[in-house]
């Protein structure tokens, strides 16, 4: 059974519409998350490198907030992973919950991958 994890990343100052454009379009995702990706309806085609191909179908999204994609290849139903925007009225900051499903014997791992392409995100996003 997978384990839930939830990384909050903090994305000051940015803009909504430009961490949106990150994390829900084709080439807002193949910026920073893959090396190759397409969108065919719902479907989401990732590739990394020449040969590794995956495959995920947005199962929920609401604009400019969050979307959720569910792995093809993933046995488990109910895991996905998601990105979600929060804006703090206080601060005036945005950040991006990223939630996703791992074996619990992977979570550090699968938490140091999320830090390392957020990393890149921020880069490239100039965040």
């Amino acid at each position: 059974m997978k384990k839930k994890i939830r990384i909050e990343y903090p994305l000051n100052p940015a803009s909504a519409p430009v961490i949106w454009a990150a994390v829900s379009t084709p080439s807002g995702l193949q910026s920073w998350f893959a090396d190759g990706v397409s969108k065919n309806g719902k479907r989401y085609t990732f590739r990394w490198g020449k040969s590794e191909y995956r495959y995920a179908d947005v199962t929920n999204t609401r604009n400019e907030s969050f979307i959720r994609f569910h792995w093809c290849d993933d046995d488990e139903p109910k895991s996905y992973f998601e990105f979600k925007i929060l804006y703090n009225e206080l601060t005036n900051d945005h950040l991006l919950e990223i939630t996703d499903f791992t074996e619990p014997e992977e979570e550090e791992d699968t938490i140091n991958l999320w830090d390392s392409q957020i990393d890149v995100l921020k880069r490239v996003c100039g965040l």
